[in-house]
């Protein structure tokens, strides 16, 4: 009896174990391909909110049936047939009680045919991306939108990066999911004649992604490789589908921006700034590919405000060390990015690009102006550049002033840390 008890035992903590590993796997599937599940399922759906109920459904059942009966060799056509069905026994149950719209119907039949893990240019996140940008959408709405439901980022997170209350960002969303809804905006890519006049907010929302992955918003980690990683999937995507000046200098910024990832944060993950990076580590392939973008986005006419920060980024990139960096290139680049572009945080940058050429006293000048006239007053990086102009200038009070009140704007602990240490440093 004895024996029989124990092999009970062991038998519960091997299901107990496996159960476990499922779990793991589960949740690290969802981390990878959730958000691929859920651009098919509304394609198949035609609904945002059955599709993403449809989602949760698929991985609880992934939950209770893979423990059982073993992870499938294609997860994710899994996940989207399983959420497809559950999906329609939902529709057709409601059915019995309310009218269902008068395509439902065919459109489930048409989605019945189509393959669940198809793959190539008519890729269904970024179709996604074209719908949650449609102009009928107001443009914070398609960004915000495309973030939420193309990326997964949480309301709070998006609400961050536009400075707006998370309540306020919540309601743009939903107002904009029951417009496309309402007037059936189409789920598809442009034709080629509607694709110019769509492509601002595309590139605006695909950069929005990658900043969001090359510098997280907040947490522990210094960047977000998985939304970096997926912005440059779909720069790609887009430049096979409309290969325009500003297309391909977006996808040129991201290559050359991502080049440096390794060498950003040390590997206990605290902030490396661009002057004292370890050059050997950063992607010369990555490099060589956005610089050759970059020449081939110049040669062509109506190139804009991401070919010029490609072009920035370039001579960052091929400066074989910090002290080689050509600041008079950069800071002319910058001239012409502000009248392209006028923005305070391209004041900023231009004001740092300044103070490299000329001097910590002519940049300062240029940011205490943009902070004066109240521009970027809750932007830590604003706070952290006058900072490091005091430091380098000597006045120790103003640096720790400006360093502190950056430290108090930032929340993300590798920022914070590095602030920190600077303070410790005017400290000693």
């Amino acid at each position: 009896m004895l024996r029989r008890a124990a092999g009970t035992l062991m038998q519960h903590e091997d299901a107990t174990q496996l159960t476990q590993r499922v779990r793991e796997t589960v949740d690290a599937i969802y981390r990878s391909h959730s958000r691929h599940v859920f651009a098919t399922l509304i394609r198949l759906l035609g609904d945002f909110d059955v599709a993403e109920e449809a989602l949760h459904d698929a991985f609880r059942a992934a939950l209770e049936q893979w423990p059982r009966d073993g992870v499938p060799a294609n997860p994710r056509a899994w996940l989207i047939s399983t959420g497809r069905f559950k999906a329609i026994d939902g529709i057709r149950r409601r059915a019995r009680f309310e009218p269902l719209p008068d395509d439902v119907e065919e459109r489930l039949a048409a989605g019945a045919a189509d393959e669940p893990d198809g793959e190539g240019v008519e890729d269904d996140r970024l179709r996604l991306i074209f719908t949650c940008c449609h102009p009928a959408l107001p443009p914070d709405a398609q960004v915000a939108l495309t973030l939420r439901e193309v990326c997964g980022l949480t309301t709070e997170e998006i609400a961050r990066a536009f400075l707006t209350a998370a309540p306020t960002l919540a309601q743009r969303i939903v107002r904009a999911k029951a417009k496309i809804r309402d007037t059936r905006i189409p789920y598809h890519v442009p034709s080629p004649a509607e694709l110019p006049d769509r492509m601002d907010s595309v590139l605006r929302v695909i950069y929005l992604i990658f900043n969001e992955g090359y510098s997280a918003s907040s947490g522990g980690s210094l960047t977000r490789a998985d939304l970096s990683a997926e912005a440059i999937r779909l720069g790609r995507l887009l430049i096979e589908l409309l290969p325009e000046p500003e297309a391909l200098g977006l996808l040129a910024l991201m290559l050359l921006q991502e080049s440096r990832r390794a060498a950003r944060s040390s590997p206990v993950g605290d902030l490396i700034l661009l002057a004292d990076q370890d050059r050997a580590l950063w992607n010369r392939d990555d490099i060589a590919e956005g610089s050759a973008l970059v020449e081939r986005a110049l040669s062509l006419p109506r190139f804009g405000p991401y070919t010029l920060q490609a072009a920035i980024a370039a001579v960052h990139a091929n400066a074989p060390d910090a002290a080689a960096t050509n600041w008079a290139e950069i800071a002319g680049l910058y001239d012409v990015l502000l009248r392209a572009d006028p923005s305070p945080v391209v004041e900023l940058n231009r004001a740092v690009a300044v103070a490299m050429r000329d001097g910590p006293l002519p940049g300062l000048a240029l940011i205490d102006a943009i902070l004066t006239r109240g521009d970027l007053a809750d932007y830590y990086l604003a706070h952290s550049a006058r900072a490091d102009l005091y430091r380098r200038l000597g006045r120790t009070a103003e640096a720790r002033a400006a360093y502190q009140h950056a430290h108090s704007l930032t929340r993300q602990e590798p920022e914070r840390r590095f602030l920190e240490r600077r303070l410790r440093e005017l400290r000693g």
